[in-house]
C-alpha cells in the first residue's frame, strides 16, 4: 500500500511540475509556438526616414504592426529638435508595458526602463515610445497582463502618410530637383499597397509641363473610376478598356500615396495605395 500512494504522490509531482508556470526567475518571453502569424511589415523599396528630414511638429501617422493582436487605433507622431516618437492609442487594456526592443532585452530590462500603459478614461489608454526612423522596423515588445509574457512586436511607421509640409524642404527628389525639361518621357512605376492583386502598367509614359511631371497611370483593371492624389480628384481619361488616369508626380524615388475607388465590389470602395517612380529608369521620349 505505502508503494502505491508513494506512485500516486510521484505522479502528481510530476504532473504539477510539467504544468507549473516558469519561475519567477525564469524568462518571461513567448516562443513563436505562443504566437500568432508574424507579418513582415517593412515592403520593398523602403527607405528609412529620419527625423532631421522632419520638421517639429505633431502629425497623426499610419502604423503598421507584425502581430494582428497589438491593435492601435491611431497613432500620432512627434518630432522635436531632431527626435521622434510616438503616442499609440489602444482601447485595450491588454498589455501592461512595452519596451523599445526585443521582448529578451525587455525581459532583462529594469522596470524603470519599461513603458507603462496609460489610461486616459473611457476604456482608452496609450504608450508613448522612441521612434528612430520611419519606413523603417521598430523593435517594441509588449507585455501582456493576462499571459505574463513578452512579445516581440515590430512596428513600421509610415512616412508616405504624413502631409507634405512635415518634411523639411528639399527632401523629396522632384522633377525640378532632377532638373528634368517639359517633354515626354517614361518611367518605371510600381505599385504597392491594397490586396497585392491588383496591378498598373510599367513603365508609364510621363511628360513635364512647366517643371511640373505628370503621369499616365494604366491599371490592370476597367474597374477603377477614381483615382485621388492629396485632395485632389481624378477620373479615367478613357471610356473603354482598362481605367487610365493622368495624375501628377509629386515624388520620385520614395512611395506616392495615392487612392482608387474600385466598383468591382458590391458597392464602391476607396482603396489606399502607393506609387513609387524610380528616377533611375526616366527615359526622354521621341
Amino acid at each position: 500500500m505505502r508503494r502505491f500512494y508513494t506512485g500516486v504522490f510521484i505522479l502528481c509531482l510530476a504532473a504539477l511540475l510539467l504544468g507549473a508556470p516558469a519561475s519567477a526567475d525564469g524568462p518571461a518571453v513567448a516562443d513563436a509556438s505562443q504566437m500568432t502569424t508574424v507579418e513582415e511589415v517593412v515592403e520593398p523599396g523602403m527607405v528609412p526616414v529620419y527625423p532631421e528630414s522632419l520638421r517639429d511638429g505633431d502629425y497623426p501617422v499610419e502604423l503598421k504592426c507584425s502581430s494582428s493582436m497589438f491593435r492601435v487605433t491611431k497613432a500620432v507622431l512627434h518630432v522635436r529638435g531632431g527626435e521622434m516618437s510616438a503616442t499609440l492609442y489602444m482601447h485595450s487594456k491588454s498589455y501592461l508595458f512595452v519596451y523599445p526592443g526585443t521582448a529578451p532585452e525587455a525581459d532583462a530590462a529594469p522596470e524603470a526602463e519599461r513603458i507603462p500603459f496609460e489610461e486616459s478614461g473611457e476604456g482608452e489608454g496609450s504608450f508613448t515610445i522612441p521612434v528612430a526612423a520611419l519606413d523603417a522596423g521598430v523593435p517594441c515588445a509588449a507585455y501582456s497582463r493576462s499571459k505574463e509574457l513578452w512579445y516581440d512586436r515590430t512596428l513600421l511607421f509610415r512616412a508616405d502618410s504624413l502631409p507634405e509640409d512635415a518634411f523639411r524642404e528639399g527632401f523629396f527628389v522632384t522633377a525640378e530637383s532632377l532638373g528634368l525639361e517639359d517633354g515626354d518621357y517614361t518611367v518605371s512605376v510600381s505599385l504597392g499597397g491594397g490586396s497585392g492583386r491588383a496591378s498598373v502598367e510599367s513603365p508609364c509614359a510621363l511628360w513635364v509641363e512647366g517643371g511640373q511631371a505628370f503621369a499616365r497611370i494604366v491599371w490592370g483593371s476597367k474597374n477603377y473610376d477614381l483615382m485621388c492624389v492629396g485632395d485632389e480628384e481624378f477620373t479615367p481619361v478613357n471610356a473603354e478598356g482598362n481605367a487610365v488616369f493622368e495624375i501628377p508626380v509629386t515624388r520620385f524615388d520614395r512611395p506616392m500615396a495615392v487612392k482608387a475607388r474600385t466598383v468591382a465590389m458590391s458597392e464602391p470602395h476607396l482603396i489606399d495605395y502607393t506609387l513609387r517612380f524610380a528616377s533611375d529608369s526616366l527615359e526622354r521620349g521621341a
